[in-house]
């Protein structure tokens, strides 16, 4: 103990002995002051690099010590920055440090200096600074070279959301500068006549070929110089994220992540960001080629435990993220294989599948999916060793399913690998279900039309292709009378023509594998045909909300259908069954469409499968207005009113339940009419507007308005939805009251001058042969063929074989026309006649006697005198009855015919040119007696060989021969007027 006592106080002095002597020595040299201050730049950082040493360390000694630096700008009074760097120096050694300026070393001169402190626990306290060091001053303006304006800093990189600092050197103080920032000008603070700076905060990333910044300096009016810069602004390098390794076969770990968003920059100012993967326990490094994954080799070492930092890195920035974790919990399976599909039938089916082998005794998690129709129907998990099987039941008949199986690590779960999965297609089987089927019975004469539907099988009850479909037609009066149609698929319906008998129908579905339940419906002999009164109703946009009164006794069900009130029956026919209990169903379906009409009918069914009809029902699901308007006529437009009317106009094809009709009325004298109020349409005039109620009444009396007054009307109809479409106005323009009543007294007259000209077109013929029938033309008569033209042959006009002429008739000439009687040719003129003289020729037979009577024929005929047209006489050759020996007497027939082709060839040279003449003579066998005027009432019957007979024309001015002694008397008569005797 001593021994120690001695040794440690001998220590002690020496320490002591020693830290005076140091302190003594130290003290005479603090403090230290910093020398040989050097000062250089990089404009690429916008930094200053200081270097510099400490004079009077001792030797061998190691000091901490703090070095204060102080920067200044333009001036050294103008200090911009002061901080403290604290090191540990050596005797002679260089420090180092650097400074990074926000505003570019081009833009003004700097100004460095520093001083020092001691500050080591060594020395005792107080310590103190040592003088400040000379200013070192720091400029590049003077390589910037000829030129008038330079923009700083260039090609500059930054992240987005940083601060930026720019600047414009103008050489001529004189010079207005403009600055601008992708083309917007830019304001910023004037540092010194020369120069100023533009601070820009927050730089937003525009492209990756930088944004562009530029100065223009101008003198007046003209531009000098433009210089700019681009500015690189970098997408801010982001931390991995995800990032996780994983082993697939205990031989190579998969690391991934993801690098988020490339800060890549364009002309290669900043390549995309590094990866590198750095593993902690084995100190091993590898830098990855690719930007979102790595692989790393797994040694045969027993190394079960990692720990990985990966590290990115740009230009500007530097991030990590680190994970550490056991490699057999990240074993990552690959996929299975030669999964395949044994014994499939209808229902069932086996599943198998292999992995790959990874280490001895390693169990596998798999799992399975069944997949049909789109969606997963089932899933299983199973654990395997190297084979996987499975067996897939409740499987539906001839569907197409597609089975997929993963797996994983059953001991220590880390993720399923990725799937692997194969279609199959179960068997058909026979139809598990019977078909829906409705009809529609419509009755004629003598049978039932019976129109039968049926909805095709659902694919979960069809189990397979219905190829056709068996309708089976039972006549239930006559139980051995029965029919099968055979209706291929996909048909839907089938019409059948049946007798006033009950029949019962089956529907069966078939298929390749079998037939289907049937589904049965009956036709009764005699259906219900009641009156049921038919209901409006109004859809929604859910569908139509329908309800029933229950039908009384027992039912089976109900059946609701429906079709479009529009189209045809076949093409959009539907129905619905509703359960016993229910009264009340909702039709919803897409296929309902606005503006269109349907009806609905409910019926009943009961037990013995025969439907009894309980409602109608009809409506929109949703009503919109009218799509036309009516054709409207005018009539019986009077002075004070007028009649609009369109009966034509249908209201079933409408787009809505029409409630009525809009009549609107514009006048000059803009009031309204009774029961008329005023209206203003939709371009903004005023018009008159009568609403009718009732859409049955399509007529209207416009009344109470004035004549010769103008009107304008247009009517449209109405639904819940609104009016019809917007037409132009019909113009009306009201008459008169005269012509109103002009036009009654009118009316009439044309009417019966019409019917009179057509009654007188439709009896015309009748009417000229009445009054006027055709005259025979006596230049075509054969009654002169006897009388030969010797001078003019070509006035030869008739030829008759045989004609026995009964009487000459003998007119006067009018206005002093002359005539000239047979043998004495003596001239009267008509002034001298004041009656019309007759002149007969009596056949006389030898075997008559002069005393007793006998037939004669007397003929008059006023019409057929061809000198009536040019005298405007009577057509009679009138004679004087004073002269009676004027005429010559004849024995016969034949002898006057001589003597009339005689005389008459004699006289035609002294017939006046105009005044030639042809009688009608008549043989017309009917006796007639006493005066022409006074005809007896029992006339004597003609002799029975009395007829008509040839006639013949005679010239009124044929000159007779003088009678001769031979000459009957009693042959030819000259008669007065009142005294005619045959």
């Amino acid at each position: 103990m001593a021994l120690f006592a001695i040794f440690q106080t001998t220590s002690f002095l020496t320490l002591l002995s020693l830290r005076t002597y140091q302190s003594e020595v130290l003290a005479e040299r603090l403090p230290l002051t910093p020398v040989s201050l050097k000062v250089s730049t990089n404009s690429t950082r916008q930094s200053l690099h200081l270097q510099w040493t400490v004079h009077n360390l001792p030797y061998h000694q190691e000091l901490k010590m703090v070095f204060q630096i102080q920067i200044s700008r333009i001036e050294t009074s103008n200090v911009i920055w002061v901080g403290n760097y604290s090191t540990t120096v050596k005797w002679n050694q260089v420090l180092h440090w650097s400074w990074e300026s926000e505003l570019p070393l081009e833009c003004a001169t700097h100004f460095v200096r520093i001083k020092s402190v001691v500050d080591d626990a060594k020395f005792p306290e107080p310590n103190f600074w040592s003088n400040w060091s000379s200013w070192e001053e720091v400029s590049v303006q003077d390589s910037f070279g000829p030129g008038i304006l330079f923009v700083f800093p260039k090609d500059k990189l930054v992240e987005e959301g940083s601060n930026v600092t720019i600047c414009y050197v103008s050489r001529n103080i004189q010079n207005n500068v403009s600055c601008y920032l992708e083309g917007k000008q830019i304001h910023g603070e004037q540092l010194d006549p020369h120069v100023t700076a533009f601070n820009l905060n927050s730089v937003p990333f525009i492209r990756n070929k930088g944004t562009n910044i530029y100065c223009e300096a101008s003198q007046g009016n003209v531009s000098e110089d433009i210089k700019g810069i681009v500015l690189f602004v970098s997408k801010v390098l982001e931390e991995p994220k995800d990032f996780s390794c994983e082993a697939e076969d205990f031989k190579t770990l998969h690391c991934t992540w993801d690098p988020g968003t490339d800060t890549a920059l364009g002309w290669s100012k900043q390549p995309s960001q590094s990866y590198t993967l750095f593993e902690s326990f084995s100190g091993e490094k590898k830098l990855c080629t690719h930007k979102n994954w790595c692989n790393w080799q797994i040694t045969q070492d027993s190394q079960e435990t990692y720990n990985f930092t990966l590290i990115a890195e740009n230009y500007l920035r530097k991030r990590s993220v680190n994970i550490l974790f056991n490699l057999t919990h990240r074993v990552y399976l690959m996929n299975p294989f030669s999964v395949n599909f044994e014994n499939v039938n209808a229902t069932n089916a086996i599943m198998t599948w292999k992995v790959h082998s990874m280490r001895n005794n390693f169990t596998y998690l798999c799992q399975i999916e069944l997949h049909g129709e789109g969606k997963m129907m089932q899933q299983y998990n199973v654990s395997i060793k190297v084979n996987g099987e499975y067996f897939l039941s409740e499987l539906e008949p001839a569907t197409e399913y597609m089975a997929r199986v993963r797996c994983a690590d059953a001991s220590h779960f880390w993720k399923w690998s990725e799937w692997s999965g194969q279609n199959f297609t179960t068997l058909e089987a026979a139809p598990s279900e019977a078909p829906d089927v409705w009809r529609i019975v419509s009755l004629e004469p003598g049978n039932h039309t019976v129109t039968l539907f049926w909805k095709p099988l659902s694919k979960l009850h069809a189990n397979g292709k219905i190829l056709f479909y068996n309708v089976v037609v039972e006549n239930l009066d006559k139980p051995s009378s029965s029919e099968l149609h055979s209706i291929p698929a996909p048909a839907n319906s089938t019409k059948l023509i049946l007798d006033r008998c009950s029949y019962q129908i089956c529907v069966i579905a078939n298929n390749s594998v079998g037939a289907s339940p049937a589904s049965v419906i009956v036709i009764s002999a005699d259906p219900e045909n009641k009156e049921v009164e038919e209901e409006r109703i109004a859809g929604t946009e859910g569908g139509f909300s329908l309800s029933w009164k229950p039908q009384p006794g027992d039912v089976i069900g109900y059946v609701v259908d429906w079709c479009d009130h529009t189209q045809d029956v076949l093409s959009g026919f539907q129905w619905k069954n509703v359960g016993p209990n229910t009264t009340s169903t909702v039709i919803s379906t897409d296929a309902f469409r606005p503006g269109v009409r349907y009806d609905f009918r409910i019926y009943g069914l009961s037990t013995k499968r025969i439907a009894c009809l309980l409602e109608k029902k009809t409506g929109y699901s949703q009503e919109l207005a009218p799509s036309d308007n009516p054709h409207v006529l005018v009539d019986t437009l009077t002075s004070h009113s007028f009649t609009l009317s369109w009966k034509d106009y249908s209201t079933e094809s409408q787009p809505g339940f029409i409630q009525g009709y809009h009549v609107y009325l514009k006048s000059k004298a803009r009031q309204c009419h009774p029961r008329f109020e005023k209206a203003v349409l939709s371009d903004g005039s005023e018009c008159c507007k009568y609403k009718i109620d009732n859409p049955e009444e399509k007529a209207l009396i416009v009344d109470n308005l004035k004549p010769e007054s103008f009107y304008e009307f247009f009517i449209t109809p109405f639904t819940s939805a609104g009016e019809g479409p917007s037409a132009t106005f019909t113009k009306v323009t009201t008459p008169d009251e005269h012509s109103s009543m002009l036009i009654h007294i009118l009316l009439p007259m044309v009417f019966c001058v019409l019917l009179i000209m057509v009654m007188c077109y439709l009896k015309s013929q009748w009417i000229k042969e009445t009054c006027y029938p055709d005259i025979p033309d006596p230049y075509k008569s054969s009654i002169l063929s006897l009388i030969k033209f010797k001078e003019n042959p070509h006035l030869i006009i008739m030829n008759v074989s045989d004609c026995i002429p009964d009487a000459i008739e003998v007119v006067s000439k009018p206005e002093g026309t002359k005539i000239q009687f047979l043998g004495t040719r003596k001239s009267l003129t008509e002034t001298e006649l004041t009656k019309p003289n007759y002149l007969y020729l009596l056949p006389t037979e030898k075997n008559h006697s002069g005393s007793g009577p006998v037939p004669c024929i007397c003929f008059e005929n006023l019409t057929y005198n061809q000198a009536a047209s040019d005298s405007a006489s009577c057509g009679h050759v009138p004679v004087s009855p004073k002269a009676p020996s004027m005429l010559g007497l004849m024995t016969s027939p034949e002898n006057v015919l001589k003597a009339l082709e005689k005389n008459y060839m004699n006289s035609l040279g002294e017939i006046p040119a105009g005044e030639t003449s042809l009688n009608y003579v008549s043989q017309l066998a009917s006796p007639m007696f006493g005066d022409k005027d006074s005809l007896p009432t029992n006339p004597v019957e003609p002799p029975h060989s009395s007829e008509y007979k040839m006639q013949m024309a005679v010239s009124l001015h044929l000159a007779l021969p003088p009678p001769t002694e031979n000459s009957s008397l009693s042959s030819i008569t000259l008669l007065d007027p009142g005294e005619r005797y045959c």
